[in-house]
């Protein structure tokens, strides 16, 4: 009795070990999922090249800014195709999940120029809420900047 007790329970510390082990593995992979994610968004902005940033948006996908919210991934990419950027980088580029939720926060240093032509220099926070799809892909839901 005893001997079957213990092949039981470390049959059961065995389940728990590699089920620990199989959810750390997903969240690695979701978020270096996303990290790929956003250095996609980056080259996009390096490259002037909104077809880079498309695949990252959900259809119902939200930015936010200072003034205005674009509602929609169409609306989005207009948003980003007003500007052109001659400089992009990201710094302190961080990715938490909370299951098929990741949240990514960073700072954005770049050169920009508006649609009207005027240049600026910008330094800024941003978070982008990601969510893995039912295709197992994961695509930006809301960014605020």
């Amino acid at each position: 009795m005893r001997t079957r007790h213990l092949t039981h329970s470390s049959l059961a510390l065995i389940l728990m070990v590699c089920g620990v082990t199989a959810a750390a593995q997903a969240d690695t992979a979701g978020e270096q999922a996303v990290i790929a994610g956003e250095h996609q968004w980056l080259k996009s902005q390096q490259t002037n090249n909104v077809d880079l940033l498309a695949p990252l948006l959900a259809e119902k996908v939200v930015y936010s800014t200072e003034d205005k919210i674009f509602d929609g991934k169409s609306a989005v990419l207009a948003a980003f195709k007003a500007y052109t950027f001659s400089a992009a980088e990201y710094s302190d580029l961080k990715v938490r999940l909370f299951g098929h939720t990741a949240i990514a926060t960073g700072i954005f240093t770049g050169d920009v120029t508006s649609a009207g032509g005027k240049p600026r220099h910008v330094r800024l926070r941003f978070t982008d809420t990601w969510l893995q799809m039912s295709d197992g892909k994961w695509r930006c839901v809301a960014t605020q900047d």
